[in-house]
């Protein structure tokens, strides 16, 4: 079939809470009402603009999304719950980018909220097959199965084919986390903003090889939102077009046969990596040395490291030199994970990929003041998830220019939070939310106290 145009679809607004331990003290519907306020607020736009709704999570019952939406108002738009293992929420993404592109609507609220159990991901279905039970299989019969928990054990067993194949070390792993600990100090809505040393997190207690404790992703409740819209949106506000970024190129990709080709890293999902960036940066026209910083899936340092592979940001069995080199973080080729990365800045499944997009959206505005990366143009995002999927994206500035960095007094006094969100982690007032509920379709008894409990937490 013949490439059909597309249209313009740019990220006007984003907002997310802070990621915090799951603790049970925080629901979904605070955390989801929190990030779509703060995008709301963020694009300047009322809920009544929004024409579709996809709400983003993987733990929960069927029509959470509605549970979210409700509160910002009743207006019978179309709302999409959706669940792709830890890609879930830049499936959504894609799916708004894909109602747009197509025509279907002109602005789009993508919510993604989590809340999680404590300790390692767990199976809730135990009564019928499990999405992931021809990989567990394969795990069985290649490399056998430890005590540990098991998504370490497919992501380490990765790591050990690397080291196996192209000469990585342990230290090379290592390296990975402790950058992404550093960068986390900058980022206000880190889960952990700690730093560590190279020996302390060697040393860190050992999960299955090559994986210590810090170099493992922690479960997290959190929330984060965007809010996309069309090229006749945004020229209908050109006061806003600073602030308006490209969605350039986009994949959402599934596996291939090569899944089961007995490779540790295949087994990951290498292919439909490769299959997607070839895709995303395709239609961007960018290749990876274009690209300047990227926010990628490293629920594992050993996924970063073959996932630098997979992109082509480093060459094929060569990612762990690039680490050597510095090349990962600031002064180096690319700066992966400025956020702190999901090892760091946690990992709530249905936020997660809707996060990486704000990040990058706030390095091409020129907010992310406290950690900009120089000559910032072209920004890459890689959102994986088992089972399997993985998507894509390329982000450039609306003008396709290179970002320059403001400072905090410029962007308070043209945002529509009143702050600059990239660098701190504040609230809105309740005038702010009256702003951005609908303005004809309210109910308060679909609201109950969620807007008191979020505001008493700032």
């Amino acid at each position: 079939m013949a490439p059909k145009q597309k249209q313009n679809v740019y990220v006007l607004g984003v907002g997310m809470t802070k990621f915090i331990k799951p603790r049970g003290k925080v629901d979904y519907t605070e955390l989801g009402f929190e990030a779509g306020v703060k995008a709301m607020l963020d694009a300047q736009i009322n809920y009544d603009d929004v024409e579709q709704g996809v709400a983003c999570y993987c733990y929960g019952d069927s029509t959470c999304g509605q549970r979210v939406f409700y509160q910002f108002g009743m207006t019978q738009i179309p709302i999409y719950n959706v669940n792709n293992n830890c890609s879930t929420g830049s499936t959504g993404l894609y799916m708004g980018r894909t109602f747009i592109a197509s025509g279907a609507a002109d602005c789009v609220l993508v919510v993604g909220f989590e809340k999680m159990m404590p300790g390692s991901l767990q199976s809730f279905f135990n009564d019928r097959e499990n999405p992931t039970g021809t990989t567990v299989k394969m795990i069985a019969e290649t490399r056998g199965f430890t005590n540990a928990p098991g998504a370490a054990q497919m992501f380490g067993n990765a790591g050990r084919e690397y080291m196996e194949k192209f000469g990585a070390k342990a230290e090379d792993f290592a390296e990975i986390a402790r950058v992404n600990h550093a960068h986390s100090v900058n980022n206000p809505y880190s889960q952990f903003q700690d730093v560590y040393t190279l020996d302390q997190i060697m040393k860190s207690t050992k999960i299955h090889e090559p994986l210590t404790k810090l170099q493992c992703c922690p479960t997290s409740d959190g929330g984060a939102a965007a809010v996309l819209v069309s090229q006749d949106f945004l020229d209908a506000r050109p006061h806003l077009k600073p602030q308006a970024i490209q969605i350039a190129g986009q994949c959402l990709a599934t596996d291939a046969p090569s899944l089961f080709s007995r490779s540790a890293i295949d087994l990951m999902g290498f292919e439909m990596t490769q299959f997607a960036v070839k895709k995303a940066m395709g239609e961007a026209g960018v290749t990876p040395k274009d690209v300047q910083v990227c926010e990628l899936h490293d629920c594992f340092s050993a996924n970063e490291m073959i996932v630098l592979d997979s992109l082509g940001l480093a060459e094929h069995g060569k990612a762990h030199e690039m680490v050597r080199k510095g090349d990962i973080t600031y002064g180096g080729r690319v700066v992966v994970n400025p956020s702190g990365g999901l090892i760091s800045k946690g990992h709530p499944l249905g936020a997660t990929g809707i996060a990486q997009c704000a990040e990058l959206v706030w390095h091409l505005r020129g907010w992310a003041n406290n950690r900009a990366v120089p000559h910032t143009k072209v920004a890459l995002q890689h959102n994986l998830g088992l089972g399997g999927a993985v998507v894509v994206t390329v982000y450039k500035r609306a003008d396709d220019s290179e970002a320059k960095t403001l400072d905090d007094a410029t962007i308070s006094q043209t945002n529509g939070l009143g702050y600059n969100p990239a660098v701190v982690a504040k609230g809105f007032t309740a005038e702010q939310v009256k702003k951005v509920r609908s303005k004809s379709k309210t109910s308060d008894w679909a609201l109950q106290d969620t807007q008191k409990k979020v505001e008493a937490r700032f």
